[in-house]
């Protein structure tokens, strides 16, 4: 059951905040983007540095590793499975933390 305090998006909505954020794309009720590291263990620190934001929201992304890669799937499962503003707070600061990441190798 779908939670009253989540914003849940239209696909009109998720495609123009889609515009906002580079990369990402929207499929199966998820927004989605593949990162890629320079090895292994970048990603691995990568998710340690992204794990307090995850669980200070209470949103937690499906994350795929590929070895140097991580695929990032944003959904609410507190919202039936559907995008929600949240979902694009989450994609923004993902993209802001790797952006600080990458400055920092």
């Amino acid at each position: 059951m779908a939670r009253e305090d989540i914003n849940i998006l239209s696909e009109e909505e998720i495609n123009e905040k889609l515009k906002e954020i580079s990369g990402w794309e929207y499929k199966d009720n998820k927004i989605s983007k593949e990162f890629k590291f320079r090895e292994f263990l970048d990603v691995l620190a990568f998710l340690v540095k992204m794990a307090p934001f995850f669980e200070k929201n209470d949103h937690h992304p499906d994350m795929h590793i590929y070895y140097s890669k991580v695929l990032f799937e944003l959904t609410r499962w507190d919202a039936d499975g559907k995008v929600t503003d949240m979902d694009f707070i989450t994609a923004v600061e993902i993209e802001r933390v790797f952006k600080d990441f990458e400055g920092m190798k």
